[in-house]
């Protein structure tokens, strides 16, 4: 039996995102994306205004503070659903929740600052652990493990007990395996077909792979990250099977269909067939 994940949409506010950096670039334009993706079916949204794509430059936190406060308070005066901050820097999590986030999504899994566990723990709002190995511009240069799924997920489980040594409640974390962020595409093949691994930390899992370059090594062809949907909706509905929590996805409502589908095939949507 599939229970459907929710749908984290993505609400990028960079002008360098691999996919649709620069879109968005007024407060307005993110703002009605945002809102265009909860109609379209977002469970939740998150919003990011430093890409983290392999080779990214980082941004001043003024900038980014400028980016995505404005947003998250404009999406919070219009939706009273959950909304994440996608951000390595701790003083943008505290801004950004103050305005109306309730989910911090770190790249880093609070290692990027020292003060990030105590001051998610402050926060007492969720939060997402993501595995990286090295930083953005470096992470794709050579990644290696000897065993990607037993290390990263033994990675993240070390991570969370610093979050929980700080403060941060047990129910409050989310696992992300970090598709894409210092593996190569056999790592990320690795840790989807074993997601389950993750599962059964007890951690929910948040699981994101769309539009990810994996896919273009997969089919030569999707060239463009528009092009990469099938492989997207592949992944997610793969995820999903293992027990992923939440999907979070560019295309929304693609996803929100295809999930809807699988759960019902496995009886769990209550539609009769």
């Amino acid at each position: 039996m599939i229970k459907r994940p929710r749908v984290m949409g993505i609400v990028n506010v960079t002008p360098d995102s691999f996919s649709d950096g620069g879109q968005l670039a007024t407060v307005e334009a993110a703002v009605a994306h945002g809102l265009r993706l909860v109609e379209r079916g977002a469970d939740i949204l998150d919003v990011g205004g430093e890409s983290t794509r392999p080779g990214a430059e980082p941004v001043a936190e003024a900038e980014e503070l400028a980016r995505v406060v404005p947003v998250i308070a404009g999406l919070r005066a219009s939706w009273d659903g959950p909304i994440s901050i996608d951000t390595l820097k701790p003083a943008v999590a505290h801004a950004t929740v103050e305005a109306g986030a309730t989910m911090w999504n770190d790249v880093s899994a609070l290692g990027a600052d020292p003060a990030s566990p105590s001051i998610a723990a402050a926060l007492n709002c969720d939060i997402v652990l993501m595995h990286m190995q090295g930083e953005p511009q470096t992470m794709q240069a050579n990644p290696r493990y000897d065993d990607v799924v037993t290390e990263v997920r033994d990675a993240l489980l070390h991570r969370a007990e610093i979050a929980m040594a700080a403060g941060v409640e047990r129910e409050r974390i989310w696992l992300d395996p970090g598709i894409g962020f210092g593996k190569t595409l056999t790592h990320n093949l690795a840790l989807i077909a074993n997601l389950q691994a993750l599962v059964e930390t007890g951690f929910p899992v948040l699981f994101g792979a769309s539009r990810k370059r994996m896919i273009q090594a997969v089919d030569a062809s999707a060239t463009d990250p528009l092009d990469r949907l099938g492989g997207s909706l592949a992944l997610a509905l793969e995820a999903a099977r293992q027990g992923a929590s939440i999907i979070r996805v560019h295309d929304v409502r693609e996803t929100v269909q295809a999930l809807k589908v699988q759960a019902a095939l496995s009886g769990e949507s209550g539609v009769a067939l």
